[in-house]
Formats: C-alpha cells, sequence, structure tokens
C-alpha cells in the first residue's frame, strides 16, 4: 500500500510541471502573437508562416497583431507588460531584440532580463535595391556616385539594423549618404520606386518579384555571404570586405514564463520549422529556418546585444 501511495505521488510529482504549463495556457483561446513591425515586412511574413504551423501543431489558435513604431518599442512593451501565461508572445527582429540597446535612448526595456526567450525564428537578409532607371547598376558604382554627390544620396531606413547599416556603408566607404527615416520597408521601398528615395534595404522575398517584373534593381544582400536561395544576387562585402549584417527573428514572451509552458512552446516552434510547407514558404521569402532551444535563444539575444552595442560604439553612433 505505501509502495503504491509513493508510485503515485512519484508520478503526480513527474506530471505537474506539464500540467502547470497546460493551465496556464487555456488552449481553448487564442495566443496573441506580437509582430513589431508592419504588414509585409519579413518579421510579419515569417511570423504568419511559422504560426500557422505551430497552431496545427500545438492544437490552440494564433492571432497575429502588428503593433509597429519606435523601431519595435511599442510592440516589445505590450509583451514586457502581459501576464507570463504564454497568451501573449512575440516574434520580434534583430532590431528590438538586440541593436535597439544600442540606438534607443533611456530604452524602456532590456531584452535580456524582460523577456523569456522561447525559439529562433528565422535567419535571412536585407537587399539594398534602387529604381531601374538609376545611373549605376553595381554597388561599386553607387559608391562612386555617393561620393562624387556627398549628402545628396537618399537612403531609407526602418529598423536600427538597417541604420546600424547605412552607418557602416558610410564608415567603410568613406560616403555621406542621406539616412532617412521610414516606419516599415514596405513603404521605403514605394519611395525608390516612385522616385522620391535613391535607395533602401529591402525585404528580400518581396524583392525577388520586384525585381523580375523590372520595378527595383539589386546592388546586393547585407549578409557575408551570397544567400543560398538568391545566388545571383551580389553580397555587398564583395566591394566592402567585412560587411556583415544578416537578419534574424525570434519567439519571446514576457518574464517569468514558466519553463513547461516555455519548452512546448519551444518545441512545437522547433516542428513547425522543420514542415516541409513552411521550409518551402520560407524560402518563396529567401528565408532559412532558425532553429534554436530556449537556452540557446536567450544565450544569442545576448551575444546579439554585446556585438552591436561594440559596432554602434566603433561607428561612433549615440543612442537618440
Amino acid at each position: 500500500m505505501k509502495r503504491r501511495t509513493f508510485l503515485k505521488a512519484a508520478s503526480l510529482s513527474f506530471m505537474l510541471p506539464a500540467a502547470r504549463a497546460f493551465a496556464q495556457s487555456d488552449t481553448s483561446r487564442p495566443i496573441r502573437m506580437i509582430v513589431p513591425l508592419p504588414p509585409g515586412s519579413s518579421n510579419d511574413t515569417a511570423t504568419r508562416i511559422i504560426s500557422a504551423g505551430l497552431s496545427n501543431i500545438i492544437g490552440q489558435p494564433i492571432v497575429v497583431d502588428n503593433r509597429t513604431g519606435a523601431a519595435g518599442v511599442i510592440g516589445s512593451m505590450e509583451v514586457v507588460r502581459a501576464k507570463p501565461d504564454g497568451m501573449t508572445l512575440m516574434c520580434g527582429s534583430l532590431s528590438p531584440l538586440a541593436t535597439n540597446m544600442a540606438f534607443v535612448k533611456d530604452m524602456p526595456y532590456d531584452p535580456r532580463k524582460d523577456f523569456t526567450a522561447i525559439a529562433g525564428s528565422t535567419l535571412t537578409n536585407h537587399v539594398m535595391v534602387v529604381s531601374p532607371n538609376a545611373p549605376y547598376k553595381t554597388f561599386a558604382e553607387f559608391l562612386a556616385f555617393a561620393k562624387a554627390n556627398p549628402g545628396k544620396v537618399s537612403i531609407g531606413y526602418s529598423t536600427s539594423l538597417v541604420q546600424l547599416q547605412i552607418a557602416n556603408i558610410m564608415k567603410l566607404a568613406g560616403v555621406d549618404l542621406l539616412a532617412v527615416p521610414y516606419k516599415g520597408a514596405p513603404q521605403s521601398v514605394a519611395d525608390v520606386m516612385g522616385g522620391v528615395l535613391t535607395a533602401t534595404m529591402a525585404n528580400p522575398g518581396p524583392t525577388i518579384g520586384m525585381e523580375k517584373a523590372g520595378q527595383l534593381r539589386v546592388l546586393g544582400v547585407t549578409s557575408l555571404k551570397r544567400n543560398s536561395l538568391t545566388p545571383d544576387w551580389p553580397a555587398l562585402s564583395e566591394t566592402l570586405p567585412g560587411f556583415d549584417f544578416p537578419a534574424w527573428n525570434a519567439f519571446v514572451g514576457p518574464a517569468g514564463m514558466d519553463p513547461a509552458l516555455t519548452k512546448r512552446l519551444s518545441d512545437g516552434i522547433a516542428q513547425a520549422l522543420k514542415l516541409p510547407e513552411v521550409i518551402q514558404k520560407l524560402g518563396h521569402e529567401a528565408t532559412l529556418p532558425l532553429i534554436m532551444n530556449p537556452a540557446e535563444t536567450k544565450a544569442y539575444i545576448e551575444s546579439e546585444v554585446a556585438k552591436f552595442v561594440q559596432l554602434a560604439k566603433e561607428a561612433n553612433i549615440k543612442p537618440e
């Protein structure tokens, strides 16, 4: 009798973490998935693709909620203030999860402390684009044009990551570009096509179709090496050695989430990222799955914060 009681107690103690995880997250209610960038951004597209797969895996609805503004700070604070019950999560880009620490003055949150790291999401790059009618066809020619026209060549940015990319281009190439802030990449791309803006960093997925349609000219990608999914596009580093600014997304929740709940979500995201239809859809966006568990995601965010704070200091960029 005592042995049966002991076994029953042991069994219950083993099941408690999982029970708490499901109790905290009512699977009949939809998870609110914050996207801190606008619809049409690579962050938004990837989140919707993965969330559809994750929803089927965990048997719970997921509603994507775009909360844009202030380089991702507005959306991020929605998560920071939420209950740690797994009902409010965020798929954040590199800017709100790392580079904002170097760019935003009086940051209202610290991504290393105020979030629960859950899982990786995607890895890609930005694409530098100009009008197809521009007088330059390569990045080297663009830089020569910018040197001949200091302060007159405009380039749009909508995240702190792109702002840092522009600062590094100016530093490495010795050019003076006119950086113009935008609320999102789609608006800056539209202004490039309309002749209002000289250049911008675009998301790779939509750029593929726009280039084929003759609406944009691609000068290069921001990763150190060419993206295997768009091998015809050169890397900007082929002209500016060492230039390396890949773009990534990761899933986080409010600080203090139950580890069992976090693991349930992380395992589900990893499964979603391995689904053939998810891989295929991400591939159409020139985007690769980035599979990381909670510990790996936390370490990755911490290392990226340190890296970009240092890069900002080297580029003499002050928080604004």
